[in-house]
């Protein structure tokens, strides 16, 4: 009888769904048995063909002295060539420069998107437009795929032998080595989408509060965090990969 009363009160918690807890209003597309974020497929619409359109414009007509676009474009590739370089190291690195560009482009770019564009003044029948680095589900994804990334150069590098390293230099260590592949994508995760949520809530609270002239130190300010969340993720998600490349180039 204890037992039975005990499982009548947990059943309302056990049988909770938890994926219908939501914050906000969401414009929701519904796609065979899926809801979807409309809103952040939007914008992150916009950033990619952003994206996709200055990367075909600056690569056409290429002059051996570059101009122009051709040589803003060349100096952002040279900057993300360094960071996947210094990270994953000199021989390693090159087929890992379009996935490390790729990321630091699209997060860049929904972050500049989220706090130059007044998507405040467009209005959508349920939820609203905003940066889609506003929202977990796009870096969850950001950090999922950089924890694959990682696992996918551990295992071309060393195979099946690349799991070894969770019982190093102990087996002891077991749980803690395993609990670190846990925490990495969700400090990636959560750092981001943290960073970017608090700078669009402190411009949103300052324009309400003051003149539109006031908070455009802070959205400077906005304008630079976004910058550098982007090379963090980056970064990071460079470390990782070489982390465990060179874990295993040495054995």
């Amino acid at each position: 009888m204890v037992i039975s009363m005990y499982q009548s009160r947990l059943n309302p918690i056990l049988f909770f769904n938890l994926s219908a807890i939501e914050v906000g209003k969401h414009l929701y597309w519904q796609i065979g048995n899926y809801k979807i974020h409309g809103q952040v497929f939007i914008v992150s619409w916009l950033v990619i063909s952003t994206l996709l359109i200055f990367a075909f414009f600056g690569t056409q007509n290429l002059k051996r002295i570059p101009e122009k676009l051709q040589n803003f474009m060349e100096f952002i590739l040279e900057f993300l060539q360094d960071i996947a370089k210094n990270q994953i190291g000199e021989h390693e690195h090159r087929q890992w420069v379009p996935y490390i560009a790729t990321i630091f482009l699209f997060i860049l770019g929904s972050n500049w998107a989220g706090a130059l564009i007044p998507w405040k003044l467009i209005h959508l029948p349920e939820g609203e437009l905003a940066a889609p680095t506003n929202d977990i589900n796009t870096t969850v994804a950001l950090a999922l795929l950089t924890s694959c990334s990682y696992f996918y150069a551990g295992l071309s590098k060393n195979g099946i032998g690349y799991f070894s390293r969770y019982i190093e230099p102990t087996p002891v260590l077991l749980p803690i080595n395993i609990l670190e592949d846990f925490t990495k994508p969700l400090s990636l995760s959560f750092r981001l989408f943290g960073n970017v949520l608090a700078d669009e809530l402190v411009v949103s609270v300052f324009t309400l509060l003051v003149p539109i002239f006031i908070p455009l130190p802070v959205m400077i300010l906005g304008l630079f965090a976004s910058s550098i969340q982007a090379l963090i993720f980056s970064t990071l998600s460079a470390a990782y990969i070489g982390e465990a490349i060179e874990g295993h180039s040495e054995e």
